[in-house]
């Protein structure tokens, strides 16, 4: 079996770009920018607001609000009457997430933004109360959020989390950094787990999803 050439890197980097981002989604992305906050590929806001219209996403939960890219591409995808909570410890972020979201065209009652630490607040969220989770923030929370995950998903919800691939670096065994190695084991134990059914998607930076059986 050959390696991966140039013809299939480009063919990554089209299907990635291929979803349009419209002047809401532009700012909010160059606002992370300008502040240094990573914020998730067109391709992979898209398949987060496929996963949310597939589900008819009713009630979700975002761990790392950022600039409000992903919240705007999964409020894209829920049910009208779908309310996304979103968890940061940045308040002036989740500020300029806040406005973004009314420039797409949400009304505040659509998302309930709490400001602090997700380990924090995940504690206080419903046992099985969600249709899916998003996990973007800082990859030594990833274990504890995939673990509230499993709390507040309902049967048949769907986690997601970002940067599943560690910056290419998850398949290099020569990769003994602190971040890799934590995010090489959260996608070795989903994968090995009974209860969900996973599929490490390569968009974007990585997007690991699973289904709660």
């Amino acid at each position: 079996m050959g390696t991966a050439g140039p013809a299939t890197a480009q063919a990554l980097q089209f299907a990635d770009a291929y979803p349009p981002e419209d002047l809401v989604l532009q700012t909010a992305r160059r606002l992370a920018e300008e502040v240094g906050l990573p914020c998730v590929s067109p391709g992979a806001g898209a398949a987060l607001r496929l996963l949310a219209a597939a589900g008819n996403a009713r009630s979700l939960v975002e761990i790392g609000t950022g600039t409000g890219v992903s919240g705007v591409w999964l409020l894209r995808g829920m049910r009208p009457d779908g309310v996304l909570t979103t968890i940061d410890v940045e308040n002036e972020h989740q500020r300029v997430a806040r406005r973004i979201f009314q420039e797409a065209g949400f009304a505040p009652s659509r998302t309930r933004i709490i400001t602090g630490r997700a380990l924090d607040v995940l504690p206080r969220l419903t046992d099985r109360g969600y249709d899916l989770v998003f996990v973007d923030a800082d990859p030594t929370e990833y274990a504890a959020g995939v673990a509230a995950a499993g709390r507040l998903l309902r049967p048949g919800g769907v986690l997601a989390v970002n940067n599943a691939l560690a910056g290419g670096r998850i398949g290099d065994p020569a990769a003994r950094d602190p971040e890799t190695m934590l995010i090489r084991e959260v996608v070795r134990d989903l994968r090995d787990a009974d209860d969900w059914v996973p599929a490490l998607l390569p968009t974007g930076a990585g997007l690991l999803i699973a289904v709660r059986r």
